[in-house]
């Protein structure tokens, strides 16, 4: 496993300081905040380690309260709400300096046979053709993510849509809680900053203010993060200082194993 890949591991692997209480380390990716990613991962990983291995976590409900700072470990206090006869569910709150800066509800259940439907995966252009083009790789150094953009396709009456392959460079164990977390880790990176594609503003100008309020995804299936999966994501609505988008993620197999929504706060000031 590359090094990058294995510290990402670590990162969401968290010290258990007493029943129900972790401590995680953080990580710095020059944003001006904690990456909301992280503690999504980590907050699953908390919930995971105080649930029993044979029930996947299904859905996770998240808020951010205050920005995180990157240079403090963040400890996870989690509660449990409920061990039922078919679902776990967890609470689990961020803290650092004594004060909350995210909880969210994550809800674990058993395997069991049912009914399935799903929509298609969209035609897109694979990623080994991609890679064979002039597509650029982006990275973040030292990173193990790696995303191959497909470019900003708005369809009739689709006012924004983004659309990308992602994946986690690296071997990685076969462990369905580990990629899990990792997914939810990667699910945060593009996923606001779609509500920007219809009005010319890019992610980093000086005029904008964006930050997550909230975040949920939705587990279909079990995963493999060091594949490349596809991200399709659009924005049906902007308004009142606010952003909401919401994403798909398919494996290369076409199955829909994910689903992914998030509401920002969006400000842009006049120059």
């Amino acid at each position: 496993m590359p090094d990058a890949l294995n510290d990402l591991v670590t990162l969401l692997g968290l010290e258990a300081l007493e029943e129900n209480l972790f401590r995680g380390h953080s990580q710095d990716l020059g944003l001006p905040q904690l990456f909301g990613g992280q503690v999504l991962g980590q907050a699953l990983s908390a919930a995971g380690q105080t649930v029993d291995s044979v029930r996947h976590v299904h859905s996770l409900h998240g808020y951010f309260l205050r920005p995180g700072n990157p240079h403090r470990p963040v400890v996870y206090q989690v509660d449990a709400i409920r061990d039922g006869a078919n679902f776990t569910i967890r609470r689990v709150t961020a803290i650092q300096k004594g004060r909350p800066i995210f909880f969210c509800s994550a809800s674990f259940h058993g395997d069991e046979p049912g009914i399935t439907h799903q929509p298609a995966m969209p035609e897109v252009t694979p990623p080994e053709r991609l890679e064979q083009t002039d597509a650029r790789l982006e990275r973040f150094p030292g990173h193990p993510i790696e995303f191959l953009n497909l470019g900003n396709e708005a369809d009739p009456g689709e006012p924004a849509r983004k659309r990308l392959w992602f994946r986690l460079a690296g071997d990685l164990l076969d462990d369905a809680a580990l990629n899990r977390a990792l997914l939810a880790y990667s699910s945060d990176f593009n996923l606001l900053t779609t509500v920007l594609v219809p009005h010319g503003i890019v992610f980093g100008d000086p005029r904008l203010q964006i930050a997550s309020l909230d975040h949920a995804i939705w587990f279909h299936h079990d995963v493999r993060v060091n594949d490349w999966l596809l991200y399709d994501m659009d924005s049906p609505w902007t308004g009142g200082a606010r952003g909401f988008s919401r994403g798909s993620i398919y494996d290369r197999q076409g199955r829909l194993v994910a689903s992914t929504a998030q509401e920002g706060l969006l400000r842009v000031r006049d120059a």
